[in-house]
């Protein structure tokens, strides 16, 4: 069932984004070398804390963290430990907030110092995409716009997305319907709906022994998500990352990186 959203809730899930995005601020400003995964862990759970609000992750499904901390080809869903951060190294983080009863998750990807140009053009494919998935994000279109935005800028860029990583509706709860996908077919699937609030999250992962890769990208993976509500005329972003207009978008690029 998707659970649309009032627009008090919408107020709320709106402070839990904003406590979110300064977790990750917070955390931007700490990721360097030698800095170890746990030590982000430590300082987002804290900082998390002082606010009044809870980390979402910690102890959901069993998770021991209070982020998920993913380098460079990993995954997602990385456990925040010894892992020591070098230069030229990638980071994904993913942070979840609760507060008052409300869910807000996001992720960004760091550069760890210079990374390689092969490592800058993923990073730029995989940010772009989420742009322009949330250009399709408005009333009367549908969940195959969004994927197929995603899917359609990632082939362009000579990449191809992970199938089996989805979005989802959130809210209350940390995952709720719909699923929302980085593939599709325009005007296919759920109609949007003002109200509907739901992740997108698109990620390009390149094992160490992806054989079918070119050996340039190989140990490389990124990841970005952020939480959209879809408006009267439009959508709104709830976690206060993504640009809320075109005229936006240089400084929302030059923040993420």
């Amino acid at each position: 069932m998707i659970i649309k959203k009032s627009p008090a809730e919408i107020d709320a899930m709106a402070a839990a984004g904003d406590i979110l995005v300064r977790t990750m601020d917070l955390l931007a400003a700490k990721i360097r070398p030698g800095v170890t995964t746990l030590e982000l862990d430590e300082a987002a759970e804290k900082f998390i804390r002082s606010q009044g609000a809870t980390p979402a992750f910690k102890g959901y499904r069993g998770f021991p963290g209070s982020i998920c901390a993913s380098p460079n080809d990993m995954v997602v869903h990385g456990i925040p430990g010894k892992f020591k951060l070098k230069r030229g190294d990638i980071l994904s983080v993913d942070i979840g907030v609760v507060y008052d009863g409300w869910v807000a998750d996001a992720a960004r990807t760091f550069a760890v110092g210079e990374v390689s140009p092969v490592a800058g053009k993923l990073l730029d494919v995989t940010r772009e995409s989420l742009f322009k998935a949330v250009e399709q994000c408005r009333p009367g279109n549908h969940l195959g716009d969004i994927g197929a935005a995603v899917q359609q800028h990632v082939e362009a860029g000579g990449f191809s997305v992970v199938r089996s990583l989805v979005g989802h509706g959130i809210g209350r709860e940390m995952h709720e319907e719909p699923q929302v996908h980085n593939f599709g077919r325009p005007g296919t699937g759920l109609k949007l709906r003002e109200g509907m609030v739901f992740t997108i999250e698109p990620g390009l992962y390149f094992g160490p022994d992806d054989l079918l890769a070119p050996e340039e990208f190989r140990g490389i993976g990124v990841r970005i998500e952020d939480d959209v509500l879809v408006t009267e005329d439009g959508c709104e972003n709830l976690s206060a990352m993504l640009p809320r207009s075109a005229d936006d978008v240089e400084a929302w690029m030059a923040r993420l990186r």
